[in-house]
């Protein structure tokens, strides 16, 4: 059984989610909305204080430092869209770092993080980004403080990427990144009565929108891109054995297959699973939810499937049931020429 905890962490996340975008008319969010808005004006004032206070790089400095974030709360496909950002510019060249905030991590102090580090103690999403990427990571609670950590390893890069960190007041930037999926802006509101962690407005003041698949601009931006995300093979945990999901699901034939998701939209990874014909008990999860092995032990399955962001915090101890859904992002080549225009110093329409 998944720990009571976790259920409830999980039970109250999909209470807000209807409370966010299950419109006006769901039942009692017109009422959770009006006692949960003087919070929301709270966050909002702080909010506008905080980038006020922000510091911004001069064009052209070295090395530039690029947040990638959301004004959303959650789940907009930011950390994929990070991963093959980080590969692409390393391909054309560019000296590359990458920062992670650690969430939920046992440390919080500013440190590198491995390939082979213990996502329980260093966070999963910094594990996920070190063994993704096979490029610099640094983690922390105060992103400038990992940032000096980076630098001090690695003088000579060119370039960093922040996985997350728009709010982060103390992190200075180069370039400011939004993105969003098809869930928009939600209701528009800020935390706790919406999903945005800063006023919407904001969004036009960023250096580019980032739209995930066919998400629309939640406002007129300056400029806005595209990407998408898609799964490109299914990789056993304990041999690193990979087949393309055609072919997982050949070897599955008839036998029952569970899906764990500890992420901010499990729905979406249900969904792709469904959309390439794996037919999956659902097991949804908290965003960043521990996993251990009595968890997995609990789930009656002889197939496993999880996300790449659950699968770095169980590979040490996952069997032979278990699989992870190895997904990419596909950017458009106009997003990365214009980064890196932008990152030489040039004028950019």
């Amino acid at each position: 059984m998944i720990r009571l905890r976790e259920r409830l962490r999980a039970a109250l996340e999909r209470r807000i989610t209807r409370l966010w975008y299950g419109g006006p008319r769901e039942a009692g969010n017109a009422a959770l909305i009006a006692l949960l808005s003087p919070l929301s004006a709270l966050v909002g004032r702080i909010a506008r204080r905080r980038r006020a206070r922000l510091r911004r790089l001069p064009a052209g400095q070295v090395p530039a430092i690029v947040v990638v974030g959301n004004l959303v709360a959650g789940g907009t496909g930011k950390t994929p869209a990070t991963l093959a950002l980080a590969r692409t510019l390393s391909q054309r060249g560019w000296r590359v770092g990458l920062l992670a905030g650690g969430y939920r991590a046992r440390h919080g102090d500013a440190r590198m993080v491995g390939p082979q580090a213990d996502a329980s103690e260093h966070g999963d999403e910094a594990v996920l980004l070190a063994r993704e990427s096979a490029l610099p990571v640094a983690a922390g609670r105060r992103r400038d403080l990992a940032l000096d950590v980076l630098l001090r390893a690695q003088p000579g890069l060119d370039v960093v990427l922040s996985d997350d960190g728009l709010q982060h007041r103390w992190l200075p930037r180069s370039v400011e990144i939004a993105v969003f999926d098809t869930r928009g802006a939600g209701n528009g509101r800020l935390l706790p009565a919406g999903p945005l962690r800063e006023p919407l407005a904001h969004a036009a003041t960023m250096d580019a929108l980032l739209l995930n698949g066919s998400a629309p601009a939640p406002l007129p931006a300056p400029r806005a891109f595209r990407f998408r995300v898609e799964p490109v093979a299914v990789r056993r945990l304990a041999d690193g054995r990979r087949v393309d999901p055609a072919e997982f699901v050949r070897l599955a034939g008839t036998q029952r297959v569970a899906a764990l998701a500890g992420m901010a939209q499990p729905r979406r990874f249900f969904d792709t699973l469904g959309s390439l014909g794996i037919r999956a008990e659902e097991h949804p999860l908290p965003d960043h939810a521990a996993i251990d092995p009595a968890l997995l032990a609990s789930i009656d399955a002889p197939l496993l499937v999880m996300t790449a962001k659950d699968a770095v915090k169980c590979e040490r101890f996952a069997d032979r049931r278990a699989w992870v859904l190895e997904i990419e992002a596909r950017l458009e080549d106009a997003f990365v020429d214009w980064l890196e225009e932008r990152l030489r110093g040039q004028p950019t329409a």
